[in-house]
């Protein structure tokens, strides 16, 4: 049987193409939601007097692809802390938004807007409610970036990367419930794909980080907590990017050739920090807000 959810992640023609990609989805239609003018046209909501935003129409099979699964991609894609903003788009009709027809979907979207809000330390914009209504967009938006493949996109390209990693990787690892084995094969399929420098794991052992499974050069074998990215981010209990290693008071220099991090903590079913991701490139300011929301949602994966 299939479902239908509601996105509204600003310009509507990144969104649908992002969510046309995923397994399980048979279409992503563009349109206008939730405001107060009957059937409007694109020149009204681009002058945001309508209240409408612009919107997708998701239907998907949940026996393919879950509820909570295309939340979390949403959330992965946009910047939930924005008002009324993303990307270069800005105005009302850009607003972010999960709207629902069916009312259970509220309380399995509901904790993910409650887990978002947690990482991020602030208390996400994006609204959540029930569809009001919703009108289909005019034939030029639908599927715009397939008839258009150079046309505008406020949804990086790496994005794009990231989603069909993350999907490939939930398929590679499937019911392994060796948990050495799943960072072993996340992060040879994370580190290729990617083309990272270095890629891989820190577990928490005591009150020191001992290497696991990576990809790349030889590294450091024990990380003190609070000592380096790695033990800040263990510390702190949060996503560090680091655009310059150099910069980075008390930076732990295993590879000269290192110029950037990443390190994402992976948790225990009891919220402890069990492990973390640390990620490295030989180029400076090679990771973002982007990189970080979508290996947050990959190390949910692992």
């Amino acid at each position: 049987m299939e479902k239908e959810l509601y996105f509204a992640g600003g310009c509507f023609w990144g969104v649908s193409r992002l969510f046309s990609l995923i397994r399980g989805v048979k279409d992503a239609i563009c349109g206008y939601a939730n405001g107060h003018t009957v059937a409007p046209a694109y020149e009204d909501v681009y002058t945001d007097s309508t209240g409408h935003a612009e919107t997708v129409r998701v239907t998907y099979d949940p026996e393919v692809v879950s509820t909570g699964d295309l939340v979390r991609v949403f959330f992965a894609s946009i910047d939930p802390l924005s008002r009324n903003r993303q990307g270069g788009d800005v105005g009302t009709r850009y607003r972010t938004g999960v709207y629902y027809t069916d009312e259970a979907d509220r309380e399995l979207i509901g904790p993910i807007f409650g887990s978002v809000s947690l990482s991020l330390g602030a208390p996400v914009v994006t609204e959540l409610g029930p569809l009001e209504c919703f009108y289909e967009a005019e034939e030029r938006h639908q599927g715009y970036l397939e008839k258009n493949p150079g046309g505008y996109c406020h949804i990086s390209p790496k994005s794009f990367r990231y989603l069909a990693l993350c999907q490939d990787l939930k398929a590679l690892l499937g019911d392994e419930t060796d948990t050495t084995a799943r960072m072993a094969n996340a992060a040879a399929m994370i580190h290729f794909r990617m083309k990272f420098f270095w890629t891989g794991f820190y577990i928490a052992c005591g009150e020191e980080l001992v290497l696991g499974p990576f990809q790349g050069p030889e590294a450091c074998f024990r990380i003190r907590k609070g000592k380096g990215v790695c033990g800040a981010a263990w510390a702190r209990n949060e996503v560090i990017v680091v655009p310059d290693v150099e910069s980075f008071p008390g930076h732990i220099s295993c590879s000269s050739l290192s110029r950037s991090e990443i390190v994402i903590p992976l948790h225990s079913g009891d919220g402890s920090i069990s492990a973390v991701l640390d990620i490295d490139s030989d180029r400076i300011g090679n990771f973002d807000e982007d990189d970080a929301r979508w290996l947050r949602l990959l190390v949910e994966i692992i």
